[in-house]
């Protein structure tokens, strides 16, 4: 029995939340991001990664998720492409943490914000949401298995789906913003403590990209 053509709303409910709370490319970049810039920066990069997410989540209404089935090779160049993305975000984290390291007089926020160019969030974390073969797999493997074929509208159980995931996601970056911001205070005056979470943060990334690449349809 259905809930509006969710098959099993409540087992999907906890599936989002623990895969919502994994930690990944989206919401390290938007902690990082808000430790460099600040709340109000923060949000702007949580916007590119709801626009992002509503952009793969439309995409996978129109039946996006059967065609990279159909053709796996089309796959493979997002996940590569993805891949890729991180990874160079990650060594530019790495670079600007040594970077923080030879330079005493610059701040986390200078070597961070030219590191993954955070002048402009938005665009950044949407690219990331994009190309971020994680959310690629979630919508191939888990979303659309708690969705009624037979149900007579398939827009409705798309909608409560991603409603789901949306709240789940804005709460969560909400947190990571907000805790982003008190750690910048925190680093501000510590040169070394600041550049080793910055250097943490890139070699996640790199991993993200390497783990990622190896990632499969099935």
């Amino acid at each position: 029995m259905s809930f509006y053509g969710v098959t099993d709303l409540w087992t999907y409910v906890l599936g989002a939340l623990g895969i919502i709370l994994l930690p990944g490319p989206n919401s390290l970049y938007v902690l990082a991001v808000a430790t460099a810039r600040g709340v109000r920066e923060g949000y702007k990069g949580a916007a590119g990664i709801f626009v992002g997410d509503s952009i793969l989540l439309m995409l996978t209404a129109l039946g996006a998720a059967g065609i990279l089935r159909t053709y796996p090779a089309l796959f493979m160049v997002v996940k590569y492409a993805g891949a890729a993305y991180l990874a160079w975000v990650g060594v530019n984290l790495i670079w600007a943490a040594i970077q923080k390291w030879r330079n005493k007089t610059a701040t986390v926020a200078e070597t961070q914000a030219t590191a993954i160019n955070m002048q402009n969030p938005f665009k950044r974390a949407l690219v990331i949401s994009l190309l971020n073969p994680k959310a690629i797999l979630f919508l191939l493997s888990f979303f659309v298995q708690f969705i009624d074929p037979s149900y007579p509208t398939p827009a409705v159980p798309f909608l409560i789906l991603s409603a789901v995931v949306m709240v789940f996601s804005t709460t969560y970056l909400s947190v990571l913003i907000f805790l982003g911001s008190r750690l910048a205070r925190s680093f501000s005056q510590r040169r070394r403590l600041s550049a080793s979470l910055s250097s943490g943060v890139g070699s996640m990334f790199v991993w993200f990209g390497v783990k990622l690449a190896n990632a499969s349809l099935h």
